[in-house]
């Protein structure tokens, strides 16, 4: 059985590699670096090349190619062989463009995808609130138009980036004589309108990554929104798709698992390389099989999305398994360096810029962020598996 590529994409992947072999040193070390000129430099060659962002059309930005699933697969193969950065990606790119090349205008799709591909037009998302997070729906942000302007009063919580981005997207209720579902609207607006505040929030990792959000009679353009006024949960419903695939890309966890064998290379232990010692080398290949499991599955998210087709399930792991084997990922490197990994910030003995420590906080941050394991797995039980729904307890007498 031939299960080789073919001579039209081997010689593509040649193509893909000696590229790499020639400019991988002229990519950011830091794949959230969207402002830099380095960082805007590799986005535009990638761009040009259709190595980031290749299906989006031309008109838009994008390269403008058909999807193609082996395409796909080499690039995310040779970009963690080099071990450098695929792209910007981040919730424009990766959540906000596809719903809007699904769901938007055309004005809307000509205004907001080239900045954003370009990394001009940074996002963040107006989502959970201080008592709307797993329930979403219930959230209390409220607009409502005055002549053709949106006026939008309340908070979000956990807002990833909003101290940094440009604009936003934003859930708010916009009928509120409506079933919760059925009363949102999806709107799109710059974080320089007046009556915006944004307050950062500390994390794990000692950054300030989340913000509180407040809105105070924040007035913003009717035609600003995506869909139909009042639908804005089936288009959130889509965004949320993009949003957990992103949180558990199986192609930026291989670019990291080759970090993870170059350290036990080079790491050892009473002059032993950490990669021969059993213990160590038997975590690796543990991680190794569900790295390879998580790319065969986004295959079939892929095969999926091409022939039209729905794979469910397939779509509901990708998160919970993504965020937990990043971080079972990063841990392993945070041990293979011994007393060098409880290193942190400005630490002189830093190995890969600090960057494992960084990522062990965040993923144990994102296991929680975007919808709980705890939550994904009952989602996957019941509207996957078919498994009866988690009992309701009922309240007893005189409970507050």
């Amino acid at each position: 059985m031939d299960i080789s590529y073919g001579t039209d994409y081997e010689r593509f992947r040649a193509e893909v590699r000696s590229f790499l072999a020639k400019h991988a040193v002229d990519a950011p070390s830091n794949q959230r670096d969207y402002r830099s000129a380095k960082a805007v430099a590799w986005q535009r060659k990638l761009l040009e090349l259709g190595y980031t962002s290749r299906t989006v059309p031309k008109r838009y930005g994008g390269y403008g190619a058909e999807p193609d699933i082996l395409i796909s697969r080499i690039l995310a193969d040779e970009f963690a062989a080099a071990k450098a950065t695929a792209g910007f990606g981040g919730q424009g790119i990766a959540m906000l463009i596809p719903t809007l090349l699904e769901l938007g205008t055309e004005e809307q799709r000509q205004s907001i995808i080239p900045p954003t591909l370009l990394g001009e037009m940074l996002w963040c998302q107006g989502y959970s609130e201080p008592n709307a997070g797993s329930d979403l729906a219930s959230l209390k942000t409220n607009a409502y138009l005055d002549g053709d302007e949106w006026v939008i009063n309340g908070s979000k919580i956990w807002t990833s980036s909003a101290h940094i981005a440009d604009w936003m997207f934003c859930l708010v209720r916009t009928e509120p004589d409506a079933p919760k579902h059925d009363g949102i609207s999806f709107l799109l607006f710059s974080m320089d309108t007046p009556g915006i505040e944004v307050r950062p929030l500390v994390d794990m990792t000692e950054n300030k990554y989340f913000n509180e959000v407040f809105f105070t009679d924040v007035r913003v353009p009717a035609g600003q929104i995506v869909g139909k006024r009042g639908q804005g949960w089936q288009v959130a419903n889509t965004i949320l798709g993009h949003e957990r695939e992103l949180l558990g890309d199986p192609n930026a966890a291989l670019t990291r698992l080759n970090g993870v064998i170059d350290l036990m290379r080079t790491e050892t232990i009473d002059g032993r390389r950490v990669i021969d010692m059993p213990v160590f080398r038997d975590r690796l290949m543990r991680i190794q099989g569900r790295v390879m499991a998580m790319r065969f599955n986004d295959l079939r998210l892929l095969s999926a999305k091409l022939n039209q087709q729905s794979a469910p399930l397939a779509r509901m792991i990708v998160k919970l398994q993504g965020t937990e084997l990043r971080h079972e990922l990063e841990k392993l490197a945070i041990d293979v360096m011994g007393e060098f990994g409880l290193g942190y910030d400005d630490n002189e003995y830093l190995r890969g810029e600090g960057l494992w420590q960084w990522n062990y906080m965040f993923y144990l941050g994102l296991i929680i962020g975007g919808g709980t394991s705890q939550i994904q797995k009952n989602i996957i039980s019941e509207r996957g598996l078919g498994m009866p729904k988690e009992p309701k307890v009922a309240p007893t007498a005189g409970a507050m």
